[in-house]
């Protein structure tokens, strides 16, 4: 999977459009949270997908950019993109 579709899946999971902000991300965490934790009648698994998608979404948001867009993704995050440029 390459960072686009992990930044993707991860504004997926937290129900979120492109364009948002750090709070945004916190209260959407928290809300989902309420209703999948384990101590409140969730399960453990969607809580871990909750907390994975928010770890990458928070990390991408305080070491890169606001910004979701495909584009945006593969400057900040080149990845496989990366590499297979440089191998062609």
């Amino acid at each position: 999977m390459n960072s686009i579709e992990v930044i993707k899946e991860a504004l997926e999971i937290l129900q979120l459009p492109n364009l948002i902000t750090k709070d945004d991300i916190k209260k959407q965490y928290r809300y989902l949270s309420k209703k999948v934790h384990p101590d409140l009648g969730g399960d453990e698994f969607s809580q871990e997908r909750i907390n994975r998608a928010y770890d990458i979404l928070m990390d991408y948001i305080d070491n890169y950019r606001y910004s979701f867009s495909d584009e945006e993704i593969k400057q900040q995050l080149p990845g496989v993109d990366y590499a297979i440029k440089f191998k062609q």
